[in-house]
């Protein structure tokens, strides 16, 4: 693998300890990879930022690296925490919980990370432009950019999208490669598909149909909302590996896609029975203590309408919402997050179900309308799944 002058001299720690040993993990993962050169990122986000995922062990790595001089050279988020930052006391999360992920978060701190935690980075700025090389860890968000905003980057895990913030480039190989990006196989989608729900339950089919691999999809005709193609994005890399798709006339790199079609001899079909199949999979029970919606984050019209439809109304059962810091504060300024907290909802930032100790506050079953929530709380969270529409959810928590 090519090294400049300057990537060997940081090599040799010319620039300190830490930037020596990032260059020498993106170095071992391109050499891996048969990766050319480095290419330069435009930005970074990280995984492994709960204290519940990392522990100790990932705890002690962080404070040792930044204390070794870590310092990021791009704009570089971070995945959702273990708890709401801020109102952590309220949601029952304990002392000692808390201490370790404040230690967490003020190690990324001292490597001059935005504190800023959340899953869907481009919807709080982190957005990148067409062609742009980045390194992101978030499945769901690497989907997203790749597909949907036409940038390039490869699935990353925590450590190498920290050290690749450290050094500013990342190993060209896998996605940042045009010959990567072309369709490998044709998705037929043979029923219509609208709203956020279904677009989950639609990413689930295709990411169990296909494993991996880069799907052109058929069938789509009307363009998606920001929300469904951020639910759809989130389901299909939880199913299966999957961090690029196209879809004619939706996503920017479909043109060349479709131009490749002919080349791509496998094709899988979507019927409406692999969406009964998905539900009948990852739901288990009827009743439940919890709504928890936000995964990946809500948006600022999801809120709305969550707020819409528990106006002046009382939850007979607890709603949370999950979203980013920079969301929640412009929900707080439209009333929304008032609306929401007067029915008996709670609005919560800076971290999600899944990464949050939801098990250790008595919770047993929770009701969601996202299938990658409903695949990981079972094993994330010790708890039960009950998979419907946001409407179907907020409806049942209503009743008594």
């Amino acid at each position: 693998m090519f090294l400049t002058q300057e990537e060997e001299l940081i090599l040799k720690g010319e620039c300190g300890p830490a930037a020596a040993l990032a260059m020498k993990l993106l170095m071992a993962i391109g050499q891996i990879y048969d990766a050319e050169r480095m290419v330069v990122i435009k930005s970074a986000q990280i995984s492994g930022v709960s204290y519940k995922n990392i522990g100790d062990a990932g705890l002690e790595f962080l404070e040792n690296f930044a204390n070794l001089g870590a310092r990021v050279c791009v704009r570089t988020n971070l995945n959702p925490a273990g708890m709401d930052l801020d109102n952590w006391k309220d949601l029952g999360v304990s002392q000692s919980f808390a201490q370790k992920q404040f230690r967490i978060i003020n190690a990324f701190r001292k490597m001059n990370i935005q504190s800023s935690c959340s899953c869907t980075p481009y919807l709080i700025g982190n957005k990148p432009g067409f062609g742009e090389h980045i390194a992101w860890a978030e499945s769901s968000a690497i989907a997203y950019a790749n597909s949907v905003l036409g940038a390039r980057t490869n699935r990353e895990g925590g450590p190498s999208a920290l050290a690749s913030a450290i050094i500013g480039k990342t190993p060209l190989y896998g996605y940042h490669l045009d010959e990567n990006r072309e369709p490998t196989c044709i998705v037929r989608v043979e029923t219509p598909v609208q709203g956020t729900f279904e677009y989950s339950i639609l990413g689930y089919v295709i990411g169990k149909k296909l494993g991996y691999g880069v799907p052109l999809i058929i069938g789509i005709h009307k363009k998606p909302k920001l929300e469904e193609l951020k639910a759809f994005s989130a389901s299909v890399a939880t199913a299966g590996s999957i961090a690029l798709f196209h879809i004619p006339k939706i996503t920017p790199e479909y043109q060349v896609a479709s131009e490749k079609r002919e080349i791509s001899k496998e094709t899988f079909f979507v019927e409406k029975g692999d969406f009964k199949e998905v539900i009948d999979t990852l739901s288990q029970v009827d009743a439940f203590d919890l709504v928890v919606i936000g995964c990946p984050h809500c948006n600022l019209s999801e809120i709305s309408k969550l707020a819409k439809m528990v106006i002046g109304k009382k939850l007979k059962r607890p709603v949370w919402v999950y979203t980013s810091r920079e969301v929640y504060a412009a929900a707080e300024r439209r009333g929304l997050v008032t609306i929401i907290e007067k029915s008996g909802g709670r609005v919560i930032k800076d971290t999600c179900m899944v990464v949050s100790p939801l098990e250790e506050l008595g919770i047993k079953t929770v009701a969601t309308n996202s299938c990658k929530a409903a695949h990981y709380l079972p094993t994330t969270c010790n708890v039960k799944i009950y998979l419907g529409s946001l409407e179907t959810c907020v409806k049942a928590a209503l009743k008594q």
